[in-house]
């Protein structure tokens, strides 16, 4: 059992903001009734705000961006709430409570993503696209295939998400509040599909700001009471941890997580191109006015995200002097009750008795469905937004009809996630999130970034080149060890990294580039020559509506 919540902690801090499964069985605990109490105030609080979403919902641009109305600040918030999942809590302090030092390692190594990716696109793509980010990958290519594209890379990414974010819930859920796998999993879809089918994006994004809010607080408490417990002095906290350690002075030291390079390097290009090509994080973006305010929003977002895994990693060492050394939360073998990525759970009733308990419960669940109602707005807006409106109609659906189809897709994505999740109770879903990355990485970004830095993209280069990113972050995820050995049973992997990203988006890069290159279609030399008038409408905001806006 120690060696499954080992996977699962190393699988959480590289995936940080996707809430994964917390693998294996997971024990009934009693009923926390503080913890219900906290959840269905949050609840009660975000259907009221749900509420007031749905009367202000009167537009396309109200439902899908929130009429472009939030602020930088508050987009900033709203994307931390999104990036800072149960999981990162978790699973990030659970790995620093297992491996000390090398859980702040993998903290950065998704955090660089941000400013390095970001901010090269932010700006440009809230000046170019309204919606989704096949509004500007489609900008001055191909309307059909390259949202087909963009719809293929973004359903499944969320398809991915929200199965790995229902069986966590179910578990989480279970563990924490005493409830049944079976209701917990109901009732994430349930209010999931609330707040998403009647709030739109404004709701979603107020839920978001909350959750991150509550979360901040209560990771920030925890600190607090942390270091006040050692008078404030960092070298006193590592010291107390490394006597509590069974590992000693080792858990001072980095590097034991990634055993070689290449596997190093394919991790970083996961987080880091996967960051920018995630289709409920692009989504983002287009819900401040201009694009002044985007760069905010990824200014805010990057500190807010910064100061969370900071919080985590005094958590996880306090985790380490408080808990680990108390026979409450200790089972018969000296193990943690729950599994290392409860050292958090734990630590909050260390300091706070069963009051704080529930709230730092129930803000892990309401960090569930802050991400769930991301996810379902972005899978349901590349249904209703690029495939129906754009490719189905061409064009000439009126607003009301796309909302229409967006509502009837966000139920049945809620159906689907509901049941896929119940099917995958007992399963090995892990890899699904290393997917996800990967898919967004290899299919999403490429497409997306070049469409907007390199003229000589054609269409014929980013439809090849994006579907054959996608198709072989698949086929290497599901032949490497992840998949091939440990879920299949085969002796050996045919293919030996655990992570494909560094080669499937070599590969997507390489294709986009020479079928790109080797287009001499008429088609292709319109498309070369509209990229002056895309880019000077990149850079200001101002110009004649491209393909995306008709």
């Amino acid at each position: 059992m120690k060696g499954t919540f080992i996977i699962i902690g190393i699988l959480f801090s590289q995936y940080g903001w996707c809430a994964g499964a917390i693998e294996g069985d997971v024990e009934k605990q009693p009923i926390n009734i503080p913890a219900i109490i906290m959840f269905l105030l949050f609840v009660s609080a975000t259907l009221g705000i749900t509420f007031w979403a749905a009367k202000k919902n009167r537009t396309t641009s109200d439902y899908y961006a929130a009429g472009g109305g939030i602020t930088g600040f508050q987009n900033g918030l709203a994307i931390a709430g999104d990036y800072m999942s149960a999981a990162s809590f978790l699973g990030i302090s659970g790995l620093v409570y297992l491996s000390g030092y090398d859980g702040l390692i993998y903290s950065i190594g998704f955090l660089i993503g941000w400013p390095l990716i970001l901010f090269l696109i932010a700006e440009r793509l809230r000046n170019l696209g309204k919606y989704t980010f096949a509004d500007v990958a489609s900008y001055r290519l191909g309307q059909l295939p390259i949202r087909t594209l963009a719809a293929a890379g973004s359903l499944a990414v969320v398809a991915l998400y929200l199965i790995a974010q229902m069986v966590g819930a179910g578990k989480l859920i279970q563990l924490l509040f005493g409830l049944p796998y079976e209701l917990a999993v109901v009732l994430v879809g349930v209010l999931m599909i609330l707040y998403v089918t009647f709030g739109g994006m404004l709701a979603t994004t107020w839920v978001q700001i909350i959750k991150a809010v509550l979360l901040l607080s209560g990771a920030s408490f925890m600190a607090f009471m942390v270091l006040k417990h050692v008078s404030f002095d960092l070298n006193e906290l590592f010291r107390q941890a490394v006597n509590a350690h069974p590992d000693g002075i080792k858990i001072m030291s980095p590097g034991g997580l990634v055993s070689d390079p290449i596997s190093a390097i394919s991790l970083g290009v996961a987080l880091i191109f996967g960051t920018a090509g995630l289709p409920h994080i692009l989504m983002r973006f287009f819900t401040v006015k201009d694009a002044k305010e985007a760069r905010k929003s990824v200014f805010y977002a990057t500190g807010f995200i910064g100061y969370f895994y900071i919080l985590t990693f005094v958590i996880g060492f306090g985790a380490i002097v408080l808990v680990s050394t108390n026979p409450e939360f200790l089972n018969l073998d000296g193990d943690l009750i729950g599994g290392n990525n409860m050292a958090a759970i734990h630590l909050s009733k260390a300091i706070g008795g069963d009051l704080f308990l529930g709230f730092i419960s129930a803000v892990a669940f309401a960090t569930i469905l802050a991400v769930v109602s991301g996810l379902t707005l972005a899978g349901a807006s590349s249904i209703s937004h690029d495939l129906y409106a754009s490719v189905i109609m061409k064009g000439q659906a009126n607003g009301s009809d796309e909302i229409r189809v967006s509502k009837i897709a966000t139920i049945i994505l809620g159906i689907v996630a509901i049941l896929l999740g119940i099917i995958f109770e007992k399963q090995n879903i892990a890899f699904m999130v290393g997917l996800a990355f990967a898919i967004a990485a290899s299919a999403n970004f490429p497409v997306l970034f070049l469409s907007m830095y390199w003229k000589n993209l054609t269409t014929r280069g980013a439809f090849i080149g994006g579907f054959t990113g996608l198709f072989t972050a698949i086929i290497l995820v599901i032949t490497g060890p992840i998949v091939w050995v440990d879920i299949l049973g085969n002796e050996s992997a045919l293919f030996p990294y655990k992570y494909p990203a560094l080669f499937s988006v070599s590969i997507a890069f390489f294709c986009i580039w020479f079928f790109s290159i080797t287009d001499r279609s008429e088609r292709a030399e319109n498309e070369r020559r509209q990229f002056e008038h895309q880019y000077i409408r990149s850079q200001t905001g101002i110009g004649s509506h491209g393909a995306s806006e008709h």
